[in-house]
């Protein structure tokens, strides 16, 4: 276990509740310090009295940021820098879906606000964290995406999960993000930063009305993994338990 000042630092953002907080359990036992990102600060605030309950030896502290809002983005930037001296991990969790319907019924002001977390704030946070991210010897950028945004498996998936294409909006942005990853990867390789995204799989959390058969722990074992990728591991991919997932 490293001591306090050996920890890496990990910032997971939407961390007070579902898979960011497995996430965050998983890597503070792993002997992290975790910046649990929540934008409500009660429930951050609980969430890491739930975290420290579970584990009095947890190095975990809440961060107020609102992936939205530009101001609270620069804030929590400055925070990081100020409180913790950098960051190692970034783990881009923080993401919403509404709506269910099939894509030439889509609204636009559906899709705006789910691309405004999903994809503009993820970029936002990801910007912002950068700074801090270029001075860790083993940075690592994790993006948590979805099967959904995959164009290869989709047609294939159709007939046996039709429902799949009534959530174009949140597929469409999960797409977005990989080629966002893709694309940060190849600038950030010569840096020796690991970008990646992760597939947690069907879980159970409110994002689907807990309908998934996956727990929050399970979903998060791919995100732990790739946020603690040794040198020289994969990146610009996207990855589930069972490896690279199609485009």
């Amino acid at each position: 276990m490293n001591t306090p000042s050996q920890r890496r630092i990990v910032l997971i953002t939407g961390a007070n509740k579902g898979i960011g907080h497995a996430t965050a359990a998983q890597l503070a036992k792993a002997g992290m310090k975790v910046l649990v990102g929540a934008r409500d600060r009660a429930r951050g605030l609980a969430a890491v009295e739930k975290l420290r309950a579970a584990d009095a030896d947890t190095d975990v502290h809440f961060l107020e940021l609102d992936v939205t809002d530009d101001g609270s983005v620069a804030r929590a930037a400055k925070h990081i820098e100020v409180e913790h001296g950098g960051l190692d991990v970034l783990v881009n969790n923080a993401g919403i879906a509404t709506g269910s319907t099939a894509p030439s019924q889509e609204e636009v002001t559906t899709m705006r606000a789910i691309y405004a977390t999903n994809v503009f704030g993820l970029v936002a946070v990801t910007r912002a964290m950068l700074p801090l991210l270029r001075r860790a010897k083993t940075a690592r950028i994790v993006n948590v995406s979805s099967s959904l945004a995959s164009l290869g498996l989709a047609p294939r998936r159709s007939a046996a999960m039709p429902h799949q294409n009534r959530v174009f909006a949140y597929s469409s942005s999960k797409s977005a993000v990989n080629h966002f990853t893709v694309r940060l990867a190849i600038e950030l390789r010569d840096a020796g930063i690991l970008v990646n995204s992760a597939c947690p799989g069907y879980v159970a959390t409110d994002l689907n009305r807990f309908s998934g058969p996956r727990t929050v722990e399970q979903g998060a074992k791919i995100i732990v993994h790739l946020a603690t990728l040794p040198a020289g591991g994969p990146t610009g991919e996207c990855f589930d338990d069972e490896g690279v997932v199609e485009w």
